[in-house]
Order: C-alpha cells, then structure tokens, then sequence
C-alpha cells in the first residue's frame, strides 16, 4: 500500500470515528463539519481570496481596524517617536522640510513683519 492510500485510509477513519463520536451525541457531522482539516482549509482560502478581491469592503475593514489602534495613545505616540526619529536622522529631507517651511511663512509679510518689529525692539 503507498504512503498516499495509507493516509487516505487514516482520513476515512478519522471521519468516521468523528462521525461515529458526533452520532454519539446526537447529532452526525454533515457538510463542512463532516471534511477533514484540510479539506476545510482549501475551502475557507477560497473564500477569503474572493472577500480580498472587494476593494471597498477591505478598505472598510482596514479603517475599523485603524480606528480601533489609534485608540491606544501610549501605542500610537510610541509609533510616532520611533518614526521622528527615523526621519530626522535625514539631515537632507530635515533641510527641505525648513526650507519648505521657511518660505510659506516668508510669504506672510504680517507675520514677518511682526517678526522684524521684535527683532528691532530688542
């Protein structure tokens, strides 16, 4: 008998050992309960290849999971410092950020010239 008729026979003993415990019971496996492990797995990865093809319904769920661990504060400020100090170890991108900024708030001439007017009284 090969390896493969050898398992095919434990599975078919195994199913009607569970048949046989559940009919016990009451109740006998039928459908899904009824296949083995793996069969159950082939099937549910099916399914779940078919739901991660529905964009939305994945964006939807990707959100509730988002909102729920931006709950965490302590979590997200922990993410938050690993990241600033991963950018600013950057010392070009650090550059271009105060360049950027420096030249939004350099086109406020109120905002400079209240700069100026400090700069002058002291």
């Amino acid at each position: 008998m090969s390896q493969a008729e050898n398992e095919d026979r434990q599975s078919e003993e195994q199913r009607q050992q569970a048949e046989s415990d559940s009919s016990a019971a009451g109740a006998s496996a039928r459908g899904f309960a009824a296949m083995d492990n793996e069969k159950q797995r082939q099937i549910a990865s099916k399914g779940g290849a078919a739901v991660s093809r529905n964009r939305e319904y994945m964006a939807a769920i990707g959100k509730k999971g988002g909102e729920r661990v931006s709950q965490n504060r302590e979590h997200m400020a922990a993410i938050g410092k690993k990241g600033g100090e991963r950018v600013s170890q950057n010392r070009e991108h650090m550059a271009s950020i105060g360049r950027k900024g420096g030249e939004a708030v350099s086109q406020d001439r109120e905002h400079m010239s209240r700069i100026g007017r400090k700069g002058g009284e002291s």
